[in-house]
């Protein structure tokens, strides 16, 4: 029996991977896509973690001049080796990776930036000595001399005294403004204005990368995570073709359903240990409207295998904190008022119908349709279907959801301070959900300790989708169950349905809510209200997914006003 593959998990190095035994997902014939398009200098981005240094690497290698005899050992078996293009190992490969950056004050950035060029292309002059024979003394220059971004100007001449041509390749490209965004301070948006518009320092440095191409710079490739500053450079950078919603590049980063089965058979994945549903977790990633397949986050895929490798058993937590840590942004982007009533409704409706604008600059950036598109461009949404001339867009898998609920959370905490979560009576009280059958402790919390010291603010929001948020983001802090929004019942969609976690089998009991709301002068509803909720309920208890799962209770909730409510327990069927 073969060996199996080593996962790659946390490896963006394409040699590293294939040449120590490490699993690949091919995405090569995208190599043959891309030097096919008429216009070489190209621009692409994805979500966080989601492949763009792998793909970069695996690009260096198939062009660089100095991995020519390495060609069959690295490419051989993969796609582009059986379909070489006229272009491999042809180029000097120039790398750039703007993260980093300091951003803490204008005299910061700004020789931070230029230290980043000048020590790349000083980088470039030194890997490839054989090709620059005064590397050493063009190196001596530029440092002496601190070029900064004229430091290009040097490679341009010395790669044309040599014949040879350009590759460059910018990586994080985005990621000092999106950490200048993310500020949301006036000393943010002062540094972004003068460092990236008119003639400022990042202008200036895609201006003299322009230049480049009309003799060495053959190729460049752009990748980040938004498109936030494409506008801003339009003048000074107008080459580059946009290709992040190009229907054939879909499934250029991320993996499809065959290519996670295949990987899983490659490394030696045990599915026997496989028991939460990836695809809801993971999958639901669609970057145009007609795409093919869905794509799962690949790093989300490569930290649950990692888990189930290691521990033979699924992660505790379904989303990699590395990952988490960096959609934290989502709290820092919405720092008005109108952005932040976007999210919850995106969160009670279960997504947005949009236009996804393809550029735009940060003075848009808190306009409703730009908002919403960084939110897409984030990952925090993918498209769900056409509508019309438009796309509804919505939360990809559960993972995401989850950070939305903790978001929420948190939002209502600050306009509500006078809401504090006491962790250790809250999981006790969903403990007793759990093994004892016992709703109202958790319900008669949530009311008590949220519900009945909602701000004003939050008032105006208050409705049975806003409730649900909050159950939900309140019962995701204990991890006893997985707790699942609209549930797809048939016929229709329960409330919320808290799911066993699968590492806890001594769970007794599951649930199903139904929830409704009332105003305070509409309580002589309550009785109508129950018997509704009451039908769907028994409903959703016999449906095909649901009918026959061991203590399966089911609870009709209806919140009168802001602290009152009735409760309807129907025992497991």
């Amino acid at each position: 029996m073969e060996k199996a593959k080593q996962l790659p998990y946390g490896i963006s190095n394409f040699e590293t991977i294939r040449t120590q035994n490490y699993a690949y997902v091919d995405k090569t014939r995208f190599i043959e896509l891309l030097e096919k398009e008429s216009n070489p200098y190209q621009f692409f981005i994805r979500p966080r973690k989601f492949g763009k240094s792998l793909f970069f690497s695996t690009l260096s290698n198939y062009y660089d001049i100095n991995t020519v005899n390495k060609f069959q050992q690295l490419f051989g078996d993969l796609y582009i080796g059986q379909h070489p293009t006229p272009e491999k190992n042809k180029c000097v490969i120039l790398k750039f990776n703007f993260s980093g950056i300091n951003t803490a004050s204008k005299e910061g950035f700004a020789s931070s930036f230029e230290n980043v060029v000048q020590q790349s292309v000083c980088s470039c002059l030194k890997i490839y000595e054989n090709v620059f024979t005064d590397a050493d003394e063009l190196i001596r220059q530029i440092n002496e001399n601190k070029l900064g971004i004229q430091a290009l100007r040097v490679i341009y001449s010395a790669t044309q005294n040599t014949g040879q041509r350009l590759f460059v390749i910018i990586d994080e490209y985005d990621h000092f403004a999106n950490d200048l965004i993310a500020m949301g301070s006036r000393m943010g948006e002062d540094i972004y204005r003068r460092m990236v518009r008119a003639n400022g320092l990042v202008r200036d440095f895609y201006e003299t990368l322009k230049i480049g191409t009309s003799d060495v710079v053959n190729h460049i490739f752009i990748t980040g995570i938004s498109p936030v500053m494409l506008d801003d450079l339009t003048s000074g950078f107008n080459i580059a073709s946009n290709l992040s919603l190009d229907l054939r590049y879909n499934e250029m980063m991320g993996f499809t359903q065959a290519e996670v089965d295949a990987l899983m058979i490659e490394t030696g994945v045990n599915p026997d240990y496989i028991n939460v549903d990836m695809k809801a977790y993971y999958d639901g990633y669609l970057f145009h409207q007609d795409g093919g397949n869905r794509v799962y986050n690949p790093s989300m895929v490569l930290y649950f295998f990692n888990n189930i490798l290691k521990e033979k058993k699924a992660p505790q937590n379904i989303l990699d904190e590395n990952l988490k840590t960096d959609y934290g942004r989502l709290q820092r982007l919405a720092t008005n008022d109108k952005n932040r009533q976007t999210l919850i409704e995106i969160l009670k409706e279960d997504g947005i119908v949009t236009t996804i604008v393809p550029k735009f600059s940060i003075d848009r950036l808190y306009d409703d349709e730009y908002f919403v598109s960084l939110l897409f461009y984030m990952g925090l949404l993918t498209i769900q279907e056409p509508d019309f001339m438009q796309v509804r867009l919505a939360i990809p898998n559960y993972s995401i959801q989850t950070i939305f609920w903790e978001y929420f959370r948190l939002l209502m905490q600050e306009n509500s301070p006078e809401v504090i979560v006491e962790v250790q009576p809250l999981i006790n009280s969903i403990k007793g959900m759990a093994m004892e059958g016992d709703i109202f402790g958790y319900i008669d919390y949530v009311s008590k300790n949220a519900f009945a010291k909602l701000s004003d603010r939050d008032l105006r929001n208050f409705d049975e989708k806003y409730i649900q948020i909050l159950l939900l983001a309140y019962l995701f802090q204990s991890k006893i169950y997985i707790p699942m929004s609209e549930y797809e019942a048939v016929p229709g969609f329960a409330d919320i349905f808290l799911q066993r976690n699968p590492d806890l089998p001594q769970i007794k009991y599951e649930w199903i809510l139904e929830i409704k709301y009332l105003k305070t002068e509409e309580a002589t509803k309550v009785p109508q209200k129950m018997e509704e909720a009451k039908e769907q309920l028994d409903k959703y208890l016999h449906a095909f997914r649901l009918a026959g799962r061991p203590g399966l209770y089911g609870a009709a909730i209806v919140f009168v006003g802001k602290n009152k409510f009735e409760l309807f327990i129907q025992e497991p069927v």
